[in-house]
């Protein structure tokens, strides 16, 4: 077992994950019958992003209220910009739309370009 710093943190965040995390793990896990292998809390370059779907370069963040702090979203921006340069698109979606498990999923596809059935 990896005793990296960026592991042992995942792992930390994975056990404290919030509430529309939580859900948003419940509708994303059941991608994986559609071919689409959902990891949560997955380190890429020393950062930790709330999900993602590695065979397609997707990462989706789960993003609460504390996202609309100008500050917050400086970081994010930047985190953004680190993570396309790298090769992935980044999908934020808001904690209130996380919570349902047929829109989050629609936004994944969507960003995807797959049709949501």
């Amino acid at each position: 077992m990896s005793d990296h710093p960026d592991i042992a943190r995942a792992r930390h965040l994975r056990q404290i994950s919030n509430y529309p995390e939580r859900k948003a793990w419940q509708a994303l896990r059941r991608l994986r019958a559609r071919g689409l292998a959902v990891r949560r809390q997955v380190p890429i370059d020393g950062m930790i992003v709330d999900f993602a779907i590695r065979s397609k370069r997707l990462v989706i963040e789960i993003d609460g209220s504390i996202h609309d702090l100008e500050e917050v979203q400086v970081r994010d921006a930047e985190r953004d910009r680190r993570l396309v340069k790298l090769g992935w698109t980044v999908l934020g979606v808001p904690a209130e739309i996380a919570l349902s498990a047929d829109h989050l999923t629609a936004r994944v596809f969507a960003a995807l370009g797959l049709d949501f059935d």
